[in-house]
């Protein structure tokens, strides 16, 4: 990559050379330099194109972010899946479908009477579709509801996860025990994971399966390990009599260690560590059972709610959550009147929202996270999506700080430029849209999609989570994103 320090110090050392080889005949004072003097020192974009090295396809585009005016592309109108980039459009539609400030609530109902503590009825945990509630805030939940009087449950314990539609996973071409890629549901805990953990002991290992966050640690039995004498698949899935049940290699285990792992039915999950909460309270639940309706006659008893969505969107921008995405597209899509069937529908109302409203183009979606790789979308088209935006937008206010640092780890342009952007990455697809605020005070919006999808189809099934070359791709893809708005900020400020 060919920095600004290096452009500059080049120049610096040619000055010397020819300084010190000659008798001083003139002031050494240098002369001002030409207004294009940034602009000269560029490298070409062919250039960084050959540097970067990375096999498959790059397309980008480059406009000023107010007049929309293109000031520089490469295959701008090539179809690539948009990996985590899909997020800012996922923003963008949370925002305009339930407003900034929207809150999801998750609510203790009950049915018939509560009379000296004792309900006479059912009670039903109802979820809203909140994708942060973690243990922790429902322990308060629980707490409000002995608060609220409340000692004794005489009927049945419900839960209602229905507010959203459930699914299993989001991609399913995904390896079964990755955490990004859990169940998604109108009930959501912990992001859908359950955290296993083992400590050698003198013969095997001790094994847990938990709900933990904050201060509590709640055991689950909705999730199971057993441990296999084997060295490969290092763990498999089987949902069995309705238990999500997992198997792991011995092999791979060695000494002391955790992973969070997907969790596959959410609305049992939550409902679970629910009972046991309550039961800390001393108020005793019987075994949870789904309903796909409210029951009639059923009213709230007590309720938390969610922190409002843009700090929510922030969240998600910043830690790439794939739940919290899915999650707030499928609300959107309802509060659109759109109520999805799910995940794939809700992103074709996404997709025919960004196509009308931010002049999106043939922009596709099949979920709202961008972690299905069949999701397609230009250069092109992301860019006039953002700069239908515009820069004062409250979607660029929530994208994550990037700075740009160059060879000698100083900040580009002495920590003028400014990037506000989100990053996209897939084994062997790697992604980077946003915004850049250039040292002028110029607004740029661009977007750079890179993608070897025949190195990803091709990807064997045991390299699945981590394969070969992987790694040393996407390094060499996101410095050409680096060095494309390095470029940028100098041709076009």
């Amino acid at each position: 990559m060919v920095t600004r320090r290096f452009v500059l110090a080049g120049l610096a050392a040619g000055f010397a050379e020819g300084a010190l080889a000659e008798p001083l005949t003139r002031s050494l004072i240098p002369k001002a330099r030409p207004r294009d003097f940034l602009r000269r020192g560029a490298p070409g974009v062919e250039r960084l194109l050959a540097e970067a090295g990375i096999s498959g396809k790059v397309g980008f585009a480059v406009a000023d972010a107010r007049t929309g005016a293109l000031l520089e592309t490469h295959n701008p109108l090539l179809q690539l899946p948009p990996a985590s980039t899909a997020k800012a459009i996922t923003a963008a539609y949370a925002r305009a479908a339930l407003g900034g400030g929207h809150r999801f609530q998750t609510q203790v109902a009950v049915t018939g009477k509560l009379s000296n503590g004792r309900l006479n009825g059912d009670l039903i945990l109802v979820g809203g579709g909140d994708p942060t509630l973690d243990t922790e805030a429902l322990a308060g939940l629980a707490s409000a509801m002995k608060a609220a009087g409340l000692r004794e449950v005489s009927g049945r314990f419900l839960y209602y996860e229905s507010a959203l539609p459930t699914q299993r996973h989001i991609d399913e071409t995904q390896p079964p025990h990755v955490g990004y890629n859990p169940a998604v549901s109108g009930l959501n805990l912990n992001y859908n994971r359950v955290h296993f953990e083992w400590r050698k002991a003198a013969k095997g290992w001790n094994i847990s399966m938990d709900a933990r966050a904050g201060n509590y640690r709640p055991g689950v039995a909705m999730s199971k390990m057993k441990i296999a004498q084997r060295s490969y698949p290092v763990y498999t899935y089987a949902d069995q009599g309705g238990v999500d049940r997992w198997t792991v290699a011995a092999g791979a285990l060695g000494r002391d260690g955790s992973r969070w792992l997907p969790v596959r039915k959410p609305g049992l999950y939550t409902a679970e560590v629910f009972g046991t909460l309550a039961r800390s309270h001393g108020i005793v639940l019987k075994s949870p059972k789904r309903v796909a309706t409210m029951p009639q006659g059923a009213r709230g008893l007590v309720a938390i709610q969610s922190a409002p969505l843009d700090e929510i969107l922030r969240g998600m921008l910043k830690y790439s959550t794939n739940i919290t995405a899915e999650a707030v597209g499928m609300a959107a899509s309802t509060a659109l009147g759109r109520k999805p069937g799910g995940l794939k529908h809700s992103g074709r109302a996404m997709s025919d929202w960004a196509q009308s409203s931010l002049d999106a183009g043939r922009a596709s979606f099949v979920d709202h996270s961008g972690l299905g790789a069949a999701s397609r979308i230009s250069a092109g088209e992301m860019v006039r999506a953002l700069v239908a935006m515009g820069p004062g937008h409250p979607v660029r206010g929530l994208m994550k700080d990037i700075e740009l640092r160059d060879d000698a780890g100083q900040p580009l342009f002495g920590g003028a430029l400014k990037v506000n952007a989100k990053t996209g990455t897939l084994n062997f697809v790697s992604a980077l849209a946003g915004f850049v605020r250039a040292p002028d005070g110029r607004e740029l919006a661009f977007a750079t999609l890179t993608a070897d999808t025949k190195r990803r189809d091709n990807i064997p099934p045991e390299q699945a989570e981590r394969p070969e070359g992987a790694r040393g791709w996407t390094r060499r893809s996101r410095n050409l994103q680096f060095a494309l708005i390095d470029r940028w900020a100098r041709v076009y400020a």
